[in-house]
């Protein structure tokens, strides 16, 4: 009896994923702030600002009205305003019947992956990546495929290393992203391009993760969409428009696919939260303001940049966009998990190891978010600088 009770309570298998560690060094951050330190916060990738001011506006203006379900794709008025962004930001005439409303991209990866993969189906991954993006195909059955990047092909996936891995064994899919997390590289449009017209020539479906569109620097990002009608494209309020817990993101889906996502949708949430959507919509008019907070970005950029090569982490990626420099560690230590977890408790600055994003290769590098503010950074800056020194 006691036997079958426990079995009762033991996990699926397909629940056995990683955890996301740099959660875990937010819980680490709290216990030192608890007990009275002055933590630097470069471990999470979340802007330190609000959302736009009319996007708050228009949610308190909303409150008094009743919020109930939207349609399962999202409000039309919202969809529509998306689609007009197409065209302001991008040139790109697109029917707003192709938008689908998220909640936040996590919900639209769960989307395209349910909707394009069957389990046991392989999908190519650039390896650093977001570690969510392999966590959630292994949820699902899936098996997520890490195919290295080098300095070579600027840390992105190139076609050579795709195909090769489609001809060891078949793939179904791959997602890309540009800007990329954890790396901040950013992938030039005809780089982009000869990749994805090498997966679609192979049947290999491709998922673009957008992301971080909006905060580039080194050269302006293009959407997939441009280049094929047949690209999965996942974008979210979270990072340019400073809006990460109101959980609302969006996806432009071929439109034989529409109906799919739609129907599952229906069943896995019913809508996307009402009052995310109404903020949402009304977040594309605060983008002066959004700009002012890039801005901030760029100037933290630039203190990374030139500060960190001064107090000893004088290699990195190319730092091309998002908010994010990957640092290589390797020569203060191999063990990046326990380097950050000292430089957090000595140095008190916080950062994720690499081995959340890279299990192969991770161990040498840290992901620094410079989302925060200028003083921050000049602090983080100055404090690493003193702590390798010792």
């Amino acid at each position: 009896m006691l036997r079958n009770a426990k079995s009762l309570l033991m996990p699926s298998k397909r629940s056995e994923v990683p955890p996301f560690i740099v959660m875990d060094v937010m819980a680490a951050v709290a216990g030192l702030e608890a007990e009275g330190h002055h933590v630097v916060h470069m471990e999470v990738g979340q802007p330190d600002r609000p959302a736009p001011a009319v996007a708050l506006a228009a949610a308190q203006a909303a409150l008094g009205e009743r919020i109930g379900y939207t349609e399962a794709l999202g409000m039309p008025s919202l969809r529509a305003r998306i689609a007009r962004h197409y065209r302001d930001a991008y040139g790109l005439d697109l029917d707003p019947g192709r938008v689908v409303v998220t909640t936040g991209s996590s919900g639209g990866f769960i989307l395209a992956f349910l909707s394009l993969f069957e389990p046991g189906d392989r999908v190519a991954l650039a390896n650093p990546g977001y570690p969510p993006y392999r966590h959630i195909l292994t949820a699902l059955g899936c098996e997520p495929v890490l195919i290295e990047t080098s300095a070579k092909t600027r840390w992105a996936l190139s076609p050579e290393a795709l195909l090769e891995a489609h001809r060891q064994k078949p793939l179904a899919g791959l997602l890309v992203a540009s800007p990329a997390n954890p790396t901040g590289t950013m992938m030039e449009v005809a780089a982009l391009k000869r990749l994805i017209d090498a997966a679609e020539s192979e049947g290999i479906k491709v998922i673009s993760d957008e992301i971080y569109h909006g905060l580039d620097y080194a050269f302006a990002a293009e959407t997939a969409a441009k280049l094929s009608g047949n690209t999965v494209i996942i974008n979210s309020f979270s990072k340019y428009f400073c809006m990460t817990g109101w959980r609302v993101g969006w996806m432009v889906m071929p439109e034989q696919l529409v109906r799919t996502v739609e129907r599952l949708q229906q069943n896995l949430s019913i809508s996307v939260p009402t009052l995310s959507q109404i903020a949402a919509e009304a977040a594309f008019d605060g983008r002066d303001e959004m700009e002012e907070v890039k801005h901030g970005y760029e100037e933290n950029r630039r203190i990374l940049t030139e500060g960190l090569p001064k107090a000893g982490l004088d290699h990195f990626l190319p730092v091309d966009g998002a908010f994010y420099l990957y640092a290589n560690v390797s020569r203060f230590s191999d063990d990046s998990l326990d380097f950050a977890k000292r430089m957090l408790n000595e140095a008190h600055v916080a950062a994720t190891p690499g081995l959340d994003f890279d299990p192969i290769d991770g161990r040498h590098y840290l992901r620094f978010c410079y989302s925060r503010s200028a003083a921050d950074m000049h602090e983080a800056v100055k404090r690493i600088g003193t702590w390798l020194a010792r």
